[in-house]
C-alpha cells in the first residue's frame, strides 16, 4: 500500500471513530455512502476499438448512461459488464474476437463509472441498468461480467425470461454482499455491532431485502442459464472461499475454472482465460 493510501485510510478511520461516538446511525449512513462510491474513475486512454463503436445512451433514474455497440444487427448479442471502479473499455480485448464470431457486442459504463453520470451506485441500480439495456437493445443471449457486474447480472437474470441457451461468463464475481460489507468494515475498523446493524437496516429500507439476499449463490437457484465461472486463488477482492461454497452446491448448469496467480484484475486479461470465455460464449 502506498504512503498516500495509508494516510487517506488512517484519516477515514479516525473520522469514522468520531462519527460513531456521536451517532451509530450517522456512521452507518456514511459507511454506506462510502461503500457505494467509486472514487477512482478509470482514466486510461480509450482503446481504438471503442472509438470505432456506435455510441448509445439512455436516461436511468435521471442519469445519463453511456454505452457502445459493435456489429449491429446480429441475431446473437453479447453484453459486457465491468466491475466496481472499472469501465467498459477495460474489456476491449474481447470486442474484436466476439465480432469475428459474428456477434453483436454491447458494453455500457454503469452509473458513476466511466463516461456515465452519477457519483454512487449499488447492486439494485446496476441491476436496473442491465434490465434497461436488455429492454432497449435485446434480446441478449450472452453475458460477460466481472466482479460487481457479476452480482448485478445474477439479480437481473433470475428475474428475466431466459433459457439454458443463455450463456453467462462470470469472472471473479462479487459472490456474497455480506463478505463485501465485512471487508469494508474491517478496512474502516468499524467494530461496533450497532453500526453494522444500522448499515444492514439501510440496505433493507433501500431495497426491501436483507443484506444476505444479495448473493449469487442464492440467485443461482433461480437461474437456468449455462454459466462459466472463473476465479483465482489469489483474489484479494472477491474471496475464492465464497466461490468454492457455490461450487460445493454442484449446480448442473455451472462450470468452474480456478486459476492461480492472476488475482482479481489480471484474470480477465489473461490469454488462457480469454480463450476459455470466447469458446464458451
Amino acid at each position: 500500500m502506498k504512503l498516500k493510501q495509508k494516510i487517506a485510510i488512517g484519516y477515514i478511520r479516525a473520522k469514522f471513530k468520531m462519527i460513531t461516538a456521536v451517532s451509530k446511525r450517522r456512521a452507518a449512513e456514511k459507511a454506506f455512502e462510502l461503500f457505494c462510491t467509486p472514487f477512482l474513475k478509470s482514466r486510461v486512454r480509450t482503446p481504438v476499438i471503442f472509438e470505432q463503436a456506435e455510441k448509445l445512451h439512455f436516461k436511468l433514474n435521471g442519469l445519463r448512461v453511456n454505452g457502445f455497440r459493435w456489429n449491429h444487427d446480429q441475431p446473437h448479442k453479447v453484453l459486457i459488464l465491468h466491475g466496481f471502479g472499472s469501465a467498459a473499455h477495460k474489456f476491449h480485448q474481447y470486442v474484436s474476437p466476439l465480432i469475428e464470431k459474428g456477434y453483436e457486442v454491447l458494453a455500457f459504463d454503469a452509473p458513476a463509472h466511466g463516461s456515465s453520470e452519477g457519483n454512487m451506485i449499488n447492486a439494485v441500480q446496476y441491476c436496473e441498468m442491465i434490465e434497461e439495456v436488455v429492454k432497449r437493445y435485446g434480446p441478449i443471449t450472452g453475458f460477460l461480467a466481472h466482479s460487481f457486474g457479476g452480482m448485478a447480472l445474477s439479480l437481473a437474470i433470475e428475474k428475466s425470461n431466459h433459457t439454458a441457451d443463455t450463456k453467462i461468463a462470470l469472472i471473479s464475481p462479487a459472490t456474497e454482499t455480506v463478505s463485501a460489507v465485512d471487508a469494508a468494515f474491517k478496512m474502516l475498523q468499524l467494530k461496533d455491532p450497532e453500526v453494522r446493524k444500522e448499515f444492514d437496516d439501510i440496505i433493507y429500507k433501500m431495497s426491501g431485502r436483507k443484506t444476505e439476499w444479495f448473493s449469487i449463490k442464492r440467485a443461482l437457484k433461480n437461474i437456468n442459464a449455462s454459466v462459466l465461472w472463473l476465479h483465482d486463488e489469489d483474489d484479494d477482492i472477491t474471496p475464492l472461499e465464497d466461490a468454492l461454497k457455490v461450487k460445493q452446491e454442484n449446480f448442473p448448469n455451472v462450470r468452474f475454472i480456478i486459476t492461480k496467480g492472476l488475482g482479481h484484475r489480471k484474470i480477465y486479461g489473461d490469454l488462457a482465460v480469454k480463450k476459455e470465455v470466447l469458446q464458451f460464449l
